[in-house]
């Protein structure tokens, strides 16, 4: 049976990504200290973004998302949501 995706609240899903590219930041941070611990002066990549940079790529994350959901409900408004197929889990109701 298709049902279809009509509204993503952009506040809870901007959370949930911003939450998780701050997760993936942190995945990357020690590769960002590395590189900034071997760079030269001159290149101006310092210690403190390279510490920065998670809370940085949540917040653009969550902005980005929020911005996405507000534009797909939108357009859902317009042509439809995406539709998906949903089966029942396996052992319910059997």
């Amino acid at each position: 049976m298709a049902q279809r995706i009509r509204r993503f609240s952009p506040g809870q899903t901007a959370k949930v990504m911003g939450a998780l590219y701050g997760l993936m930041g942190l995945v990357f941070m020690p590769i960002f200290v590395v590189a900034a611990l071997i760079s030269p002066e001159t290149m101006g990549f310092g210690l403190g973004l390279a510490i920065a940079l998670p809370i940085l790529y949540a917040l653009c994350g969550g902005v980005a998302v929020a911005i996405g959901c507000a534009l797909y409900n939108l357009v859902a408004g317009w042509v439809g949501g995406i539709e998906v197929e949903l089966e029942p889990p396996r052992g319910v109701g059997q």
